[in-house]
């Protein structure tokens, strides 16, 4: 497999290298829309606003991917518990009321408890060709503060907005930033379109759109 640069993964987005400049895109084809919405560059500030924010956007090997401003986190467990059976977290019991939604306004900051753990969405919706497998590395600004993003691999043809978890591995509170970089995504191509994809098993995920939790 290959990983893809920056011109194929804009090129699938239906942008283009301006004529003008090598180091610009410019929007040409709005049918294509394996990301969107599409930065092509990173950004790094808001417009007009002179602050920095956590990066996204094109990237030479990827692309930074955005956090939205909802989140689950799981319900604390208080009172007398009788049996270790109504606390445990099964996958193949799982009940959506083991978590609370916590909403935040673009760029305000939600806080990830010390050791805690999270589930958001991205911004960007995805849609992944036939012959790619797309794959995700967390950001160094957020790592070095001891966060762990983490999503499973986005398989030929899956669509939706992405459930991204994240570990706060340290014993401080850590603060994300929403509608701002999270993660990155490589996008590897294949040798060959794969004989069965994601849409042709019609996956349980397939379509997903916000804070998806676990289904059977």
């Amino acid at each position: 497999m290959t990983v893809m640069n920056d011109v194929w993964i804009a090129e699938q987005c239906g942008w283009a290298l301006d004529p003008a400049s090598s180091m610009h895109y410019s929007p040409v084809d709005a049918s294509k829309r394996m990301i969107a919405p599409f930065a092509g560059r990173q950004m790094r500030g808001r417009d007009n606003v002179k602050q920095p924010i956590i990066s996204f956007g094109l990237s030479s090997f990827g692309y930074d991917v955005r956090i939205a401003g909802t989140f689950k986190v799981f319900r604390p467990t208080y009172g007398n518990v009788q049996s270790l059976e109504e606390v445990v977290i099964d996958p193949k019991r799982h009940d959506a009321d083991n978590y609370e939604v916590i909403c935040v306004g673009d760029n305000d900051r939600f806080i990830i408890p010390p050791n805690g753990f999270v589930l958001g969405h991205t911004v960007e919706r995805l849609r992944i060709p036939r012959d790619v497998l797309v794959v995700c590395l967390g950001k160094s600004t957020y790592a070095r503060l001891g966060l762990v993003v983490n999503i499973t691999p986005l398989e030929p043809e899956w669509e939706g907005e992405v459930v991204i978890e994240i570990s706060n591995t340290t014993d401080r509170p850590v603060a994300i930033y929403a509608n701002e970089g999270i993660a990155q995504f490589l996008f590897l191509k294949g040798n060959a379109p794969c004989n069965l994809s994601y849409a042709d098993r019609n996956g349980k995920y397939q379509g997903q759109l916000g804070v998806q939790t676990a289904l059977i």
